[in-house]
């Protein structure tokens, strides 16, 4: 895929000295977590320690799963990615707000992933909204290598298990997504960012079931939707290296927003004017 024209990588010059977002973008990403370089070199590992997505509100129970980092291929095409993310000065509700303020401006997209990121949008092109879900982001980012043009639909935590009332009284936050490929009609998988408190801040357990019998047709969730789902996975195989290329992102991306966004939280957040 090439770059859409007029869409670039990074702050131009003009942005740097511009954007009310400059003083809070950083090229430099810092260096990957142990556990991260770790999982990559283990490689891909067994499908049985990757709990599916059916078993996402588990993530709602004290402790840890059997994997936290890793990446693991099934036998049904479908690829587990699962990412642990400490965040020390962070809370969860940094990333509730977060998650809505980003879509809006490429700039602010690119703060997270200043390397990969290139636009985002809302598809309802409604701009600073102060919710996300039941909204779908478009987004363009490098991935690894590969430039991909996706789409973000924001689901509700219960649509997989998740109750928001137990969420709340633990003082935790799960952004809940199904993703797709824009401009098709399928999706092609779902992902969780579970955030839970933790001494002095909090971590984020990120969760992508990819692939295999995750894909569907946009709203075909039965039967024929399955079926259809199925052909387009087995016509679109995944990769290890794709597991592998998307652990780094996302070990990144949450790494390197980590480190400021308590302090864009404090400059754009609620009752603070952009």
């Amino acid at each position: 895929m090439q770059m859409p024209r007029n869409h670039h990588l990074g702050y131009t010059p003009t942005e740097l000295a511009q954007s009310p977002y400059a003083p809070f973008y950083r090229d430099a990403l810092s260096p990957l977590p142990e556990h991260v370089k770790e999982a990559l070199l283990t490689g891909g590992q067994a499908a049985e320690l990757f709990p599916l997505v059916d078993q996402a509100k588990a993530l709602l129970n004290p402790g840890y799963w059997p994997v936290e980092t890793g990446f693991g291929l099934a036998t049904d095409g479908s690829m587990q990615v699962f990412v642990l993310t400490s965040m020390p000065g962070v809370t969860p509700a940094m990333w509730d707000w977060w998650f809505a303020w980003h879509g809006s401006e490429a700039q602010r997209y690119k703060l997270w992933h200043p390397r990969a990121h290139i636009s985002a949008q809302w598809l309802d092109q409604r701009s600073d909204l102060h919710h996300y879900i039941g909204r779908t982001s478009q987004v363009v980012e490098y991935v690894g290598a590969e430039l991909l043009r996706l789409t973000i639909r924001f689901v509700p935590p219960a649509s997989l298990g998740l109750d928001d009332i137990r969420l709340q009284r633990q003082g935790e936050v799960a952004i809940c997504a199904r993703g797709g490929i824009a401009g098709t009609p399928m999706e092609t998988g779902w992902l969780v960012h579970h955030l839970r408190p933790t001494a002095g801040g909090c971590e984020m357990r990120s969760r992508f079931w990819l692939g295999g019998n995750n894909v569907r047709p946009r709203g075909m969730d039965n039967t024929m939707g399955k079926l259809l789902g199925g052909i387009a996975a087995r016509f679109n195989p995944l990769r290890a290296n794709q597991g592998a290329d998307l652990l780094v992102h996302c070990a990144q991306e949450m790494n390197h927003l980590a480190a400021i966004l308590p302090a864009l939280f404090a400059t754009f957040g609620p009752r603070t004017p952009v």
